[in-house]
């Protein structure tokens, strides 16, 4: 309930400031011009192409959107000096992290929410499934809350929050990449490398509208495992 509260507040921070609107006006715009231009590009393709192609490059926007949004989480309260004050109030932390990070997934949903006039531009003019739309926004969604409770944690981390983007960014880019670690490494780290690959090796199927249990279980693995280490943080941070 206590981090219900404090997500509550945070998500009116997010749509009282003018940053957030902003946020999701220049990554929605950016987004519609490369499915304009990209996507929609070669007319000769199937419908179910031109969604999938909607679906890969919508999820480097949602990762691109999820570090800006996660950067303000913990690092602003940290940088303006009212962490202190969270700390002296009767909440864990636990329920300070969850909250702050239920907050920017919320606002990390109205996104998404926003892009789905493409993918229903693309079926009523094409021949696609309403289940191809559902798997790739679950996709989405799921690398989204990967991504933004790696932002979390590295909020946690970072004193103000640009330091917090940089380091988000470069856990992330550090995720995505292992991929290529993988195909210059032998077995067993080659499959290890793979399984760690937040991108190439998980969202793909979501792209092409299946949706495997492994792929859903390693998201919300990677989502558990960096609330935990932001709880850990700010616990640690607690008792300096």
């Amino acid at each position: 309930m206590k981090a219900l509260l404090i997500a509550r507040r945070e998500l009116a921070g997010y749509l009282r400031t003018l940053s957030g609107y902003i946020i999701i006006a220049v990554i929605l715009g950016l987004n519609g011009l490369f499915f304009n231009a990209f996507a929609l590009g070669k007319a000769a393709e199937r419908s179910a192409t031109v969604l999938s192609n909607f679906f890969y490059y919508s999820s480097g926007f949602t990762i691109v959107a999820s570090v800006f949004i996660s950067m303000r989480l913990l690092a602003e309260e940290r940088q303006s000096g009212t962490l202190p004050l969270l700390y002296s109030s009767p909440v864990r932390d636990r329920d300070i992290v969850l909250g702050k990070y239920l907050a920017g997934l919320v606002f990390l949903a109205l996104y998404l929410a926003c892009t789905v006039y493409m993918p229903l531009m693309v079926m009523v003019n094409g021949k696609v499934s309403a289940g191809h739309i559902a798997a790739g926004y679950l996709g989405l969604l799921l690398l989204g809350s990967a991504s933004l409770a790696v932002g979390t944690f590295g909020s946690a981390l970072a004193r103000n929050q640009l330091l917090a983007a940089i380091l988000t960014a470069c856990m992330l880019v550090g995720l995505i990449v292992c991929w290529l670690l993988a195909r210059i490494t032998a077995q067993p780290l080659s499959d290890v490398f793979s399984a760690l690959s937040l991108w190439n090796q998980h969202f793909p199927p979501f792209q092409a509208g299946l949706v495997h249990v492994r792929d859903v279980a390693y998201y919300l693995l990677v989502t558990y495992v960096a609330l935990f280490g932001a709880t850990r943080v700010l616990e640690a941070r607690r008792w300096r």
